[in-house]
């Protein structure tokens, strides 16, 4: 297994954890709109975006 491979999982492991160990509510301000939702709920869409931005400029970076 590679070195890259094995850091990704514990990264991985590491943020479930901390998603599954905030599970309070936060209060979130939207320009107009005020929504309150779990934090795991936060986190979670918060690391999906990331994912996605991160997917997005490895792809466009690897097409130059």
């Amino acid at each position: 297994m590679r070195v890259r491979t094995i850091a990704f999982l514990v990264l991985a492991a590491l943020a479930i954890w901390f998603i599954a160990a905030n599970t309070g509510s936060v209060t979130i301000r939207l320009w107009i709109p005020t929504v309150t939702l779990p934090l795991w709920i936060v986190l979670t869409v918060t690391l999906l975006v990331g994912i996605v931005l991160g997917v997005f400029l490895a792809r466009r970076r690897a097409r130059r």
